[in-house]
């Protein structure tokens, strides 16, 4: 059992379990041994399921890549492919199928299976006929992983190209996924009585919500409703955030290493143990793969703080640890003697975190005292502030001139668009110019793609409304308190995520407050209640705090998720949030998922 996903106000491990379930149910159904075939990209979200422990009770007994070519040999009964329904990955399993079907019959012959993740696609099963294996498989089925437990609060679809599908290639196939969550975890922990949202992605999953539940009308759910409140959120609400470097621990170790499906790689030489007199040349070069979530104390303890604030709960701790190893020369008597040894592995455990996260720190320190980052930090705060966003940045000029990472120069741009509400035509030709004739023209369709989804745009009316949505939200507080934060502006040092400022006038004093604000944002806003049947209706006990689940369409950053676990621990806020996404993303991956002619599945 993953204990951490059961520690919040919600018990997220009854998600994963009714998702362990199906998988077992599944497995049992191929009898006899078995080898998966893996799509690559599954590979991660399926481990926050199910470890191998699990499939190997279950039979399984080698596991593959999917490739194209020759199966690699195993000798089992049964071969499962786990694959998305995509029709490049049937064109390789056609050939995997076909290549074995060559082979003169054997005394043994295998079972073909394939398990589609999340759902089957009827055009995958035509491409399977197209090439002659259709009749190869024995099962055919889905398996409906829409939404992933990550942390005791935290829950993805990690659905990477949500963001471009709904606003570049107006495909909703990913808002019919996030409905269907939906109405999984309602089956599991009981009705969403009020439904909130703001955006046009917020407006079709809600109607595809209640659609479904008029669909199952005779059916009552009768589990007492966990959740009070649903808030579903477009990531077009908001633009500005994930542009933003994110200033959190876990935020900057995503912006520097990646975290994919909950662990990082980083590079081993400051996680190494090097004994005196020994030879640099055995230092590993493998990089050092780290798990993180809340089930480690102390990364729980420091992930959300802002970078700044880091160095000194890491120094308490050591102090802390430090004496409780000291303790040892106090045990006299067996007992107390008893007593130590048995807390001996607790300490251990957190002594070997420190030594892991101070490594870390030293890592991301090396970034964010470089001159290179506080340069670009200077120029995102002044966009934000207002400050000379109407015309070229001297910059970004110096930036392309340099030839910086283009991902680096395109956030930029970008951030300097939404903060003007889109650039004069002939700074935004200019941008243009400069970055097609320094990084190549197959750029071009990146930035129509950007153009198209509203983050590079020309100044199409006089009238920018941002200033006036950053000071009715107060999504600037100068001298925001880094060390003991008293709003949520410190996850960015001084800029408070606009989606998340949204989520807390909801709470209080409630959306009719900023009615104004709230028209200049793109899409609708609304509100819907869900009735729920007699009986059902939650008595609330003397200090007991509502649950609202905040759905971010789109994506969610890491600093985002802090913001919110923030405002959680405020004793007056009154409210627990959990959060869900269609995937976490940072800046960089963000903009990759827009961009043509390069890969952008994760690695």
């Amino acid at each position: 059992m993953a204990a951490h996903l059961s520690y919040g106000k919600v018990n997220l491990n009854i998600l994963r379990e009714a998702a362990r379930k199906d998988l077992r149910e599944f497995l049992d159904k191929c009898a006899g041994s078995k080898a998966i075939v893996w799509d690559e990209y599954l590979t991660g979200p399926f481990g926050l399921i199910a470890q191998y422990s699990l499939l190997k009770e279950h039979e399984v007994e080698k596991m593959f890549t999917l490739k194209s070519g020759k199966l690699p040999n195993a000798d089992v009964k049964n071969i499962i492919f786990f694959v998305r329904p995509r029709l490049e990955l049937m064109d390789i399993i056609a050939k995997n199928v076909q290549r074995y079907d060559k082979i003169p019959t054997s005394s043994f012959r295998l079972d073909f299976h394939i398990l589609f993740v999340p759902r089957r696609s009827m055009l995958c099963e035509q491409r399977l006929k197209d090439q002659g294996v259709l009749g190869s498989f024995i099962n055919m089925e889905e398996y409906i992983l829409d939404l992933i437990p990550y942390d005791g609060d935290l829950l993805s679809m990690e659905y990477e190209s949500a963001f471009r599908e709904c606003y570049l290639e107006n495909d909703q196939t990913s808002l019919y996924h996030t409905a269907k969550g939906l109405m999984t975890l309602q089956a599991l922990y009981g009705t969403i009585p009020q439904i909130y949202g703001k955006g046009d992605c917020a407006r079709h999953v809600a109607n595809m919500m209640l659609r479904m539940k008029r669909e199952f009308a005779g059916i009552q759910n009768q589990i007492l409703p966990v959740f009070d409140t649903l808030l579903l959120l477009d990531r077009n609400v908001d633009l500005l955030t994930p542009l933003a470097t994110q200033l959190t621990y876990e935020g900057l170790i995503d912006e520097i290493y990646g975290i994919n499906n909950g662990y990082v790689k980083l590079p081993p030489e400051k996680f190494a143990q090097m004994k005196q007199g020994e030879a640099s040349k055995d230092l590993p070069t493998e990089p050092k793969k780290l798990q993180l979530n809340s089930a480690e104390e102390l990364y729980a303890e420091i992930r959300d703080k802002n970078f700044n604030a880091v160095g000194a709960a890491l120094s308490k701790k050591a102090k802390i640890i430090s004496a409780a190893f000291e303790e040892r020369h106090n045990a006299k008597t067996v007992g107390e003697i008893k007593q130590f040894v048995s807390q001996l592995p607790h300490m251990q455990a957190a002594r070997s975190s420190l030594a892991n996260h101070t490594s870390i720190a030293e890592l991301v320190k090396d970034i964010t005292t470089s001159e290179a980052f506080f340069d670009s930090l200077t120029v995102e705060q002044e966009f934000m502030t207002g400050v000379d966003t109407d015309k070229v940045n001297t910059y970004i000029e110096d930036c392309i001139a340099q030839k910086d990472p283009l991902i680096k120069i395109l956030r930029l741009v970008c951030m300097q668009s939404v903060c003007n509400n889109g650039l004069k035509q002939k700074v935004l030709d200019y941008y243009k110019r400069e970055i097609l004739q320094t990084y190549g023209y197959e750029h071009i369709l990146t930035l129509h793609n950007l153009e198209k989804v509203g983050l590079l745009k020309p100044q199409t009316s006089s009238r920018n409304n941002y200033p006036t949505i950053r000071k009715t939200l107060k999504l600037w507080m100068e001298d925001a308190n880094e060390q003991n934060p008293n709003d949520i502006s410190y996850v960015y040092s001084g800029y408070a995520p606009l989606s998340i400022r949204l989520t807390q006038v909801l709470a209080r004093p409630g959306w009719r407050s900023i009615e104004e604000v709230l028209k200049m944002l793109p899409g609708p806003h609304f509100e819907e209640r869900q009735q729920l049947p007699s009986g059902l209706h939650k008595k609330r006990q003397q200090g007991e705090n509502r649950t609202t689940l905040v759905f971010f369409l789109g994506g969610v950053t890491y600093a985002e998720i802090a913001a919110l676990r923030f405002l959680s621990q405020m004793e007056d806020s009154g409210m627990e949030y959990i959060i869900a996404t269609t995937k976490l993303i940072n800046g960089t991956t963000w903009i990759k998922t827009l961009m043509e002619g390069i890969s952008w599945s994760p690695k």
